[in-house]
This record gives C-alpha cells, sequence and structure tokens, in this order.
C-alpha cells in the first residue's frame, strides 16, 4: 500500500489506545508502520531496483530486526530530548509497539496484487491477496475521519479510543468483503476459461480497481497465452469473448536480452511477464500493468538500440 495509508494506520493504532503503554508510542509505531519501505532507497538503481522492492526488508529477518534498530533510535532520541510531559519511555513497551508497526506493513502489502516476497531471503516466492487497489481511497477516508474524530474526543476529554476502534472495525470488515469478491471472481474466472478457451489457467489473478472497489479486471495465463476479463460483484464476469494472446516468452528478443541486468531484474520482479510489440519495437512488461505500460518502469525495451549499458 501507499505510505499514507501506512502512516494513518500507525496514527490509528496509537489511538486505539496503544500509545498509553510508553512516551513516543505516536511516533514509533508510524515510523514502524512505513519502516520496511526503507528499500525505496534502491530506486536510484533504476529498473533495477524492481528485484530488491518488497523483498529483503519485507521478509523475516527484517521483521525481527527493524523494530529493535527503531527502538534504539527512539531511546537514543530521548535520551537527547527527553518528553517533558506524558507516560514516561518504557523500552519494552516500544519494542513491542515496534514490532506491531512492522508488522502491519507486510500485512498492508500483501492486500494488493502488487504483492511481497514475505519469505526472502530463505524463498522468493510471491505472496499476494489480490484484495485492495494500491492507493484505495476509501480506506484513507476511513482513517482520517476516525483518527480526527478520536483527536477530537481527546481533547475534550471524551473516550477517544472508541471511534478509533470503530474505523478499525469498519476497516477490517470492508477488507474482508473485498476479500470474498476476489475469490468468488477468481473462482469464476478459472471456471470461464476452461468452458470458453478450453484451457487450464495456471495463474489468475483479480486486480482491483480505483474507487470502484466492487469491480476486479481479471488477468489468467498458462504457459502460452494469457487473457483479461472485466467482473463487477453483483454482474459478475464480462467481456469474456475476447481471444487469448501469446505470451512470447519465447521470442528471440527476449532471448538475446535476458543477460542484460534490467531484464534479469523485471523477470525476477515480474509475476505475469509479457512481450509486447509497439511500433515496431518489442517491450517485456508485465500483464498486471498493461494501462501503465508507457512508464519506463513497467516496459523494457528489448531492442538493441535501448539496451542496457
Amino acid at each position: 500500500m501507499d505510505n499514507l495509508t501506512h502512516s494513518l494506520t500507525g496514527a490509528l493504532l496509537a489511538q486505539m489506545g496503544l500509545k498509553r503503554l510508553s512516551g513516543r508510542a505516536m511516533a514509533t509505531l508510524v515510523i514502524a508502520a512505513n519502516i520496511p519501505d526503507i528499500d525505496a532507497v534502491a530506486s536510484v538503481l533504476g529498473r533495477e531496483s524492481l528485484a530488491i522492492r518488497r523483498g529483503i526488508t519485507h521478509g523475516p529477518i527484517a521483521l525481527l530486526l527493524l523494530p529493535i534498530v527503531l527502538t534504539g533510535l527512539v531511546l537514543a532520541w530521548d535520551r537527547f530530548r527527553p518528553l517533558k510531559q506524558g507516560p514516561p519511555v518504557r523500552p519494552g513497551m516500544l519494542l513491542l509497539l515496534g514490532y506491531i508497526g512492522t508488522l502491519s506493513h507486510p500485512l498492508l502489502d500483501w492486500m494488493n496484487s502488487y504483492g511481497i516476497r514475505l519469505l526472502e531471503p530463505f524463498s522468493s516466492r510471491w505472496f499476494a491477496g489480490d484484495t485492495l487497489f494500491i492507493i484505495d481511497v476509501w480506506i484513507w477516508a476511513a482513517l482520517i475521519t476516525c483518527f480526527l474524530w478520536s483527536r477530537r474526543r481527546e481533547k475534550r476529554g471524551a473516550d477517544w479510543r472508541r471511534p478509533a476502534w470503530l474505523g478499525f472495525s469498519a476497516i477490517c470488515a470492508y477488507i474482508a468483503a473485498n476479500g470474498l469478491i476476489t475469490g468468488r471472481a477468481e473462482s469464476e474466472t478459472h471456471a470461464a476459461v476452461a468452458h470458453l478457451h478450453g484451457r487450464e489457467a495456471k495463474l489468475v489473478v483479480a486486480n482491483p480497481q480505483p474507487v470502484t472497489f466492487w469491480r476486479r479486471t481479471m488477468l489468467w495465463r498458462d504457459e502460452e497465452v494469457h487473457g483479461k476479463m472485466d467482473y463487477a460483484a453483483l454482474r459478475g464476469l464480462s467481456n469474456t469473448a475476447a481471444a487469448p494472446v501469446p505470451n512470447r516468452l519465447d521470442d528471440p528478443a527476449l532471448a538475446g536480452a535476458r543477460t542484460r541486468p534490467d531484464v534479469k531484474a523485471f523477470l525476477f520482479w515480474s509475476r505475469m511477464p509479457i512481450v509486447i510489440e509497439r511500433d515496431g519495437r518489442k517491450f517485456l512488461g508485465d500483464q498486471r500493468f498493461d494501462s501503465a505500460l508507457t512508464r519506463d518502469q513497467f516496459l523494457i525495451p528489448l531492442d538493441p538500440q535501448a539496451g542496457a549499458p
């Protein structure tokens, strides 16, 4: 998910009552909720950064060590700039909050079709829930509304934890409903591919849509071809008649570029690689991001003159 969602999640967790456990709790939870994204510094590598994103810093070793490092940094800052009011800083509680905030990050990242490599470095397998769009405005609205509501009640001396818990419960229910939509959509897509095309879909991905959370773009593929359908919660599948398109992973242009660092990184990262041709040029792309294939990050030119240095 985006970092605003992660930050607001940490803040809402604090308002649910966790900030009473220790001084510096709010800051610890917000930072911890974002800290696995330190792999974003790899973006200076360009396309090669795709091999690093949502990998080692989202895996078990990092999830074990990052809260310890964060707790040490917070304690060092508190020694340099001690709190003058509020609850005392309790190292054990700060460490617990660091783990809660940090673990919320891969849980949310798992919700979209981008996915995470949850077992890195022990396994490079991708895990993806295909449940939420990577930027969900409805979750934004719930997080912001309930956080501000909670803070307002806190200033009045009223029960400030209740609004935060209501928001948390509503978001959990929303995620569960979206999970049910995705599960039904993927099941119907498997059946439709078998019935309409006589093929067994080896991979089906439900791409949630922005704003219209009840809709999915259904992507399927086997070793040779791929296809796309649309799904809406009340309508079911539509646009099912389109013929499958070859994946073209045996294309000579790809074979000749597989040793390039950017191509190797992209193939390692991609869950649904495809080769496409536009304006007489061949590109390596990912089926999940076909609407964004004009963006350099998701489109690798395979022709020699555009090769990596």
